[in-house]
């Protein structure tokens, strides 16, 4: 007789502290939590976030872990967005020492770690960054030699997160590819448009080499890219996406 699968443990609710706040561009914020009994995670994992009012109200958001698997606190990055329920007092109010609820972490499917091989090819969208820099900071933390590109498309240079890290892990060996689809930095010379089927081809992997391919941003843009890459050859089963839509707020 078969054993029984273990049971799923329940996440729970845990108080965490703020214990640093780091302003990434002028509309985004990152939080550095340290979180009790945390069981760690892995890059790519998300925490789903509740805030309780005064007079009980209750409203709950996801964000993606911004910190590699190795870092003992935990960090996310929020984008302000314009009329957001969360997001502006995230980013706005919240300061260190402040304690908000946390869950997680919570996701399996699209994870990466060094253990899983490549080529690891990731592909953001705005703020979908984030998750693939959890990734990439995983890959530099353990001394990996994997082929890494980023492919992130931005609107403009005030909306770009990481921007002197991502150009630090180009120096280590990662190819970072910009594309800003609004307005670029003075001088820029590279990439100024949407991620199309000529820009994937360009950056992205053969598909015979079977890279491992991590997609994150809006949802259109996120079916947009995986359905060009799968359309050009590559394998679905090794194309991951991760989306966000205006209700993350």
């Amino acid at each position: 007789m078969a054993a029984a699968a273990p049971a799923r443990t329940r996440l729970e609710w845990r108080v965490a502290t703020v214990v640093e706040t780091l302003r990434e561009s002028t509309t985004a914020v990152t939080l550095v939590f340290n979180i009790p009994n945390w069981p760690g995670h892995r890059s790519g994992q998300h925490v789903d976030l509740r805030l309780t009012a005064e007079d009980g109200y209750q409203t709950a958001r996801s964000y993606s872990i911004a910190s590699p698997p190795q870092e003992a606190r935990v960090a996310i990055t929020v984008e302000e967005l314009p009329d957001g329920e969360v997001s502006p007092y995230l980013v706005e109010d919240v300061r260190a020492g402040d304690q908000i609820e946390l869950r997680g972490p919570v996701g399996g499917y699209f994870v990466w770690e060094a253990s899983m091989g490549g080529p690891l090819l990731l592909i953001a969208g705005g703020s979908g960054i984030v998750p693939l820099a959890a990734m990439l900071r995983h890959r530099q933390l353990v001394g990996g030699t994997i082929p890494a590109r980023l492919l992130y498309s931005v609107r403009a240079t005030d909306d770009a997160l990481y921007t002197d890290e991502l150009d630090a892990l180009a120096i280590g060996g990662v190819e970072v590819v910009r594309t800003f689809t609004r307005s670029a930095p003075p001088g820029w010379t590279g990439h100024m448009r949407r991620v199309d089927a000529e820009l994937l081809r360009e950056i992205a992997f053969p598909a015979s080499e079977r890279p491992r391919i991590y997609i994150c941003g809006p949802t259109a843009f996120v079916e947009g890219v995986a359905a060009l890459l799968v359309a050009d050859g590559h394998d679905p089963e090794r194309v991951r996406t991760e989306r966000f839509g205006p209700t993350g707020t």
